[in-house]
């Protein structure tokens, strides 16, 4: 019996959607669009990944299937659909190359650990078929070979990087079809030129949320559109998390539902600092590309010898928000509830955890990567190494927040914390579970004993 209906006879070419869900300005779709065969869009919901989430009601599922929905309505519209399976690709490419005649196969690139290997069985698998897997990229502006030193190797601290991307991105100047003058780097694919290449069909059925396993969220996701206003004021707003002064287009980046590209364009004319925000993702991208070891240890080795307290008591108030430092506490019920957490604050929480709490960086980037919308492998793992010491930066380990100091200065009206922790102030709310100046103390000790230089 074959799973998808019909065998179909006429080559095709598949573009398989992954961490790019949009028809606009989507690379590879459009190298498929203007390839030689009629293209038929796919989707795999990919149990090797939703396995292993604790939550069945995960809000990042329910995201991509709502936006798989807008998706699958839109080719709809324009005479297609969208071919949504739901399974382990190594199984389920073997019966979609017995149910279609497949020409070529089109993507977009991703470097995660599992994103690789997943690749590479794929390319594998059509190559015995003499097939070929074509790969281009899209969820960044310059990828893992761009922007290199000029003796070829990578760069291992962001300052000489953002340079080098900054100019890089005006090495090649192009029209748009408007007549402006624009980054190639920074152009938009026309992909609407070539919708009358997509493979005509009725609309094809669709698994339910119930069938991949999971069941609606209570969390909002946050809009795919900001006002232009709040990007040209980002430098003054963005650390202040009692303002709405963030994008929070995390979520639509990590799953590709809005284009890099016209953010990036955005952020040039409207706020250097936004765009930074934009070159620091390319920069935690190549890092994890060049240096895969960073997805589980330190990016510095010697950092994987610390000794880090094993509480898991003072790991569990971490993650209630019950650390008795309201800053922290507040950024961890935001999590908690929303699925999001403000930038600055994650910056303090991290370092706390790390710092304050001696805890492996390991266990808060795991918690993070379960709770976060936006979470993304390659930023989560930079932010978290960051945080502890342990990254690319080039400040040494001696970086501690004092989150008492950070609260007077990001939220001196309380207003944040207040938000979030309305016990704040009451007899209700429990003491710091440590104290400032010791666990700074410790801390210092505690990593100097590993890396300082022995006599």
């Amino acid at each position: 019996m074959r799973l998808f209906g019909a065998v179909m006879n006429i080559p095709v070419s598949i573009f398989w959607f992954r961490r790019d869900l949009r028809l606009h300005d989507n690379a590879g779709l459009y190298r498929a669009l203007k390839s030689t065969f009629p293209v038929l869009p796919l989707f795999i919901f990919d149990h090797n990944i939703l396995d292993d989430l604790s939550d069945r009601s995960d809000a990042r599922v329910s995201f991509i299937y709502q936006s798989l929905e807008s998706l699958k309505t839109e080719l709809e519209q324009l005479g297609s659909s969208l071919l949504v399976l739901n399974g382990q690709p190594e199984q389920i490419w073997p019966e979609l190359l017995q149910q279609y005649n497949v020409g070529a196969v089109y993507t977009n690139h991703d470097f995660e650990p599992y994103a690789i290997q997943r690749d590479a069985q794929v390319k594998e698998l059509l190559a015995e078929q003499n097939i070929p897997l074509h790969t281009f990229k899209d969820h960044v502006i310059f990828e893992k070979n761009e922007v290199l030193k000029s003796d070829g190797t990578p760069y291992t601290v962001f300052t000489p990087y953002s340079r080098r991307w900054l100019e890089k991105l005006d090495t090649r100047i192009v029209k748009t079809v408007e007549g402006q003058e624009t980054s190639f780097y920074l152009h938009s694919y026309p992909v609407e030129k070539y919708f009358h290449n997509l493979l005509k069909t009725n609309p094809l059925s669709m698994p339910s949320l119930a069938d991949i396993g999971f069941e609606p969220t209570s969390i909002s996701i946050p809009p795919a559109s900001v006002a232009r206003g709040l990007i040209r004021n980002y430098d003054k707003t963005r650390d202040f998390p009692a303002i709405d002064g963030t994008s929070r287009l995390g979520i639509h980046f990590r799953f590709g539902t809005i284009s890099i590209r016209e953010k990036a364009r955005a952020a040039r004319e409207l706020n250097g600092t936004f765009l930074n925000e934009l070159i620091w993702r390319d920069f935690y991208s190549q890092i994890l590309a060049h240096f895969p070891h960073v997805a589980g240890h330190a990016f510095r080795a010697q950092y994987d010898q610390i000794a880090w307290r094993n509480e898991p008591e003072d790991f569990e108030k971490w993650c209630a928000g019950r650390t008795g430092y309201p800053i922290v506490d507040a950024g961890m019920r935001q999590l908690n509830t929303t699925g999001y957490m403000h930038n600055r604050v994650r910056m303090i929480v991290a370092s706390f955890l790390t710092k304050h709490l001696l805890l492996d960086w390991r266990l808060g980037e795991a918690y993070f990567a379960e709770k976060l919308l936006d979470f993304d492998l390659a930023s989560n793992s930079g932010g978290w190494q960051w945080a502890a010491g342990c990254g690319t930066d080039a400040a040494p380990y001696f970086r501690i927040f004092n989150p008492t100091e950070q609260a007077k200065k990001f939220d001196p009206e309380f207003k944040y914390i207040r938000r979030w922790v309305p016990e704040f102030g009451t007899p209700k709310y429990p003491k710091p579970m440590v104290e400032h100046v010791f666990a700074r103390e410790r801390c210092l000790e505690t990593y100097k004993s590993v890396l300082s230089p022995k006599s």
